[in-house]
């Protein structure tokens, strides 16, 4: 491997069927990020939004698991970010299926008329605190410009009536972000909490909302087991995406 191969390597991730550069991205790919792309319900989607797609790591873990017909439009505010997540979808077996959008998802929701049946996001989820080394680090990381009531309003106005809206969140934004949901007309179908081993409380979990009622179904997953070893549910999950696995 040449020496600029490596230093690639080394500024990314490399799956099963993609590599995620993330070295111009002010959130680099984590747990929150793979296990969405993983978990997101996607029987019977025929278009997919990732809002604030960042490396675009959520919109290729997608691309994988759906048809060949099914479209994927990612948003991402920051510029150099989105750039990256062009690059990182054009570099992959989807790249004809990936649309990247540089664009405020407040302002292009308003322009769009393209429906989803399913719209995932890693959002921001920390009020404004303690400062951050870049403003597109705190831009990432604090609900400063896009606020939960805000990235709701944006996913009413663009789902299908029968659509899921899914999301990843420390636990505590999770529980607000649903109550915030079901005040504004949301029904929660799908929730998984995420615990790191089982003698630890959950510290992050995973939301489906629909605008249509339906069957709920809450379940909790370790992703350790009592040996540090990853979980089976874990790996079964991940299975398709991580190496070694």
């Amino acid at each position: 491997m040449s020496q600029q191969k490596a230093h690639l390597r080394a500024n990314g991730f490399t799956f099963k069927q993609f590599f995620v550069a993330h070295d111009r991205c002010a959130m680099k790919v984590g747990t929150d990020g793979v296990l969405l792309g993983a978990w997101a319900p996607v029987a019977g989607a025929t278009s997919v939004l990732d809002i604030g797609t960042g490396s675009g790591l959520i919109a290729l873990m997608l691309a994988q698991r759906t048809a060949e017909n099914v479209r994927i439009e990612a948003v991402e505010l920051d510029e150099q970010a989105a750039g990256q997540a062009r690059e990182n979808a054009a570099a992959s077996k989807w790249a004809d299926r990936i649309t990247v959008h540089q664009h405020d998802i407040r302002h292009w929701t308003e322009k769009c008329e393209q429906r989803y049946s399913l719209i995932v996001s890693n959002p921001p989820y920390f009020v404004p605190g303690v400062e951050c080394a870049t403003p597109e680090r705190a831009s990432a990381r604090y609900t400063t410009d896009l606020t939960h009531d805000v990235l709701l309003g944006c996913a009413e106005a663009l789902i299908t009536e029968e659509g899921y809206f899914c999301v990843v969140l420390p636990a505590t934004a999770g529980n607000a972000l649903v109550e915030l949901a079901l005040q504004r007309g949301w029904h929660l179908h799908f929730r998984t909490d995420i615990s790191d081993n089982e003698t630890r409380p959950p510290n992050r979990v995973l939301l489906a909302l629909s605008p249509k009622p339906g069957e709920q179904f809450i379940d909790r997953m370790t992703i350790r087991g009592p040996d540090q070893r990853y979980s089976e549910a874990h790996c079964s999950l991940t299975r398709e995406f991580y190496l070694f696995r």
